[in-house]
């Protein structure tokens, strides 16, 4: 599962920060702090709601997965 921060830009909504829950549990975690890693980085492409749907969650979900 993907979480994104992200806020809009000229027209375009852009990723500030990125976690990915892998199935097994694990969580990488990406932002202009921790850029990229040997699993992947953050992305350094606009969000797109039509070519992947979205699902707008409260702030402190995202804080509930997001590294203290």
């Amino acid at each position: 599962m993907r979480y994104f921060e992200a806020v809009p830009d000229r027209g375009e909504l852009i990723a500030t920060k990125q976690a990915e829950l892998t199935p097994a549990g694990r969580l990488h975690w990406y932002s202009c702090e921790h850029l990229e890693d040997e699993q992947g980085f953050l992305t350094d492409q606009a969000l797109d709601p039509e070519d992947d749907p979205l699902e707008a969650i409260p702030a402190e979900e995202f804080q509930r997965v997001w590294p203290q």
